[in-house]
């Protein structure tokens, strides 16, 4: 185990940075697996091949995983948050644009420091915050106000565009569960296995219903969803767990506002999505929210 640090060094701000650009690719992968299969299949499949992989890891490394300390039923709750988070997100991606989708998805920061103000004691909202929240509120409007996107779509990509808004308040949902309740004490990667294993039946019991499993899948895209398991959801949350428990949390929250610029620059580059001064100036907004909600406070030490 290693030795607890300060502050976030070179080889923690690179692996940070890393994560957030697999999080921005991530996107433009479920968008490019949603031709060949069904969203809804696609978010259920990869969380079971995931909660293979994270189990094997969490074995492996002699990690405590139990279901009797009092982690069962938000466990279930998180799983279930888990579930509905994903299958808002890669439906939302048949409709609207990556750049889109991650600026509206990656507002978690914003819903958390709303309902940690209401359930988290000494969790309040200071005089930063609440600019932080303004400008990233802003963001969130400008970034609606205009949709182009899709022509004779709009209707279609506007919600897609309010799907990913429920799913980053669900995604906030689990932190706020996690922060509220026993699974604080549980391992993250227990954590990750209660999201991976109860999404897992719920996701593909509800693609049962969606009346179609499979598209056109091809050898690229099923090697686009390997990448997806294995390197995003897989090694990169363990990785992001590894940094979470050396590194300062309020010091790699400011990390979070990089995942949407990479999905914007991402989409741009594989996808060859239109980014308009409009998005640039919302993501620069709600980045610049996001950055202030998580900028440390200036408290006493103990």
């Amino acid at each position: 185990m290693s030795a607890r640090k300060e502050r976030i060094d070179l080889t923690g701000g690179s692996l940070l940075i890393a994560f957030s650009a697999l999080l921005g690719l991530n996107q433009v992968c479920v968008k490019l697996v949603n031709a060949g299969l069904s969203p809804v299949f696609q978010a259920g499949l990869r969380s079971v091949c995931a909660f293979v992989v994270v189990l094997f890891f969490a074995v492996l490394m002699k990690r405590r995983l139990t279901i009797s300390d009092g982690s069962l039923i938000p466990g279930i709750v998180i799983g279930m948050l888990f579930g509905f988070e994903f299958l808002l997100l890669f439906q939302a991606l048949d409709y609207t644009s990556v750049a889109r989708a991650s600026i509206l998805f990656y507002t978690m920061p914003f819903w958390v420091t709303i309902g940690a103000h209401f359930l988290i004691p000494g969790e309040y909202i200071s005089r930063l915050k609440s600019v932080g929240l303004i400008l990233a509120f802003a963001g969130i409007v400008l970034t609606l106000s205009r949709n182009t996107d899709f022509g004779a779509g709009l209707t279609q990509s506007y919600l897609g565009d309010i799907f990913c808004l429920i799913a980053a308040t669900a995604w906030a949902a689990i932190a706020l569960v996690v922060r509220t309740t026993k699974l604080s004490s549980s391992c993250p990667e227990m954590q990750l296995l209660y999201q991976l294993a109860v999404s897992a039946p719920v996701l593909i019991g509800a693609a049962a219903f969606s009346g179609e499993f499979l598209r056109e899948p091809t050898l690229f895209i099923w090697l686009i969803f390997a990448f997806q398991v294995l390197v995003v959801v897989s090694i990169g949350f363990l990785t992001w767990f590894w940094v979470l428990s050396i590194y300062p949390v309020a010091n790699m929250a400011v990390f979070s506002f990089l995942a949407p610029v990479f999905g914007v620059f991402f989409g741009w580059l594989i996808l060859d999505e239109q980014i308009t001064i409009n998005l640039i100036v919302a993501l620069l907004l709600i980045a610049l929210g996001i950055a202030l909600v998580n900028w440390p406070a200036k408290s006493a030490q103990v």
